[in-house]
């Protein structure tokens, strides 16, 4: 059993997507007023998926790179 709780993906919090992204979290709260962000809540909580936020950085790389 810790073997598979090992395994699991960590979640980031609010806090810590916002020190990952350097941004403060209040901008992160916008985003996810805005729709923009991936995320999803438990209870009141706001929780990222690792996997999911290196995603949405991407593909928002790419549209910045895109001519207007």
């Amino acid at each position: 059993m810790a073997e598979e709780r090992s395994t699991l993906p960590k979640l980031m919090t609010v806090q810590e997507l916002a020190e990952y992204l350097r941004v403060h979290p209040a901008t992160v709260y916008k985003l996810l007023r805005h729709r923009q962000l991936p995320g999803f809540r438990i209870g009141t909580d706001w929780r990222f998926q690792p996997e999911e936020i290196e995603r949405w950085c991407v593909r928002l790389a790419q549209r910045a790179k895109e001519p207007i």
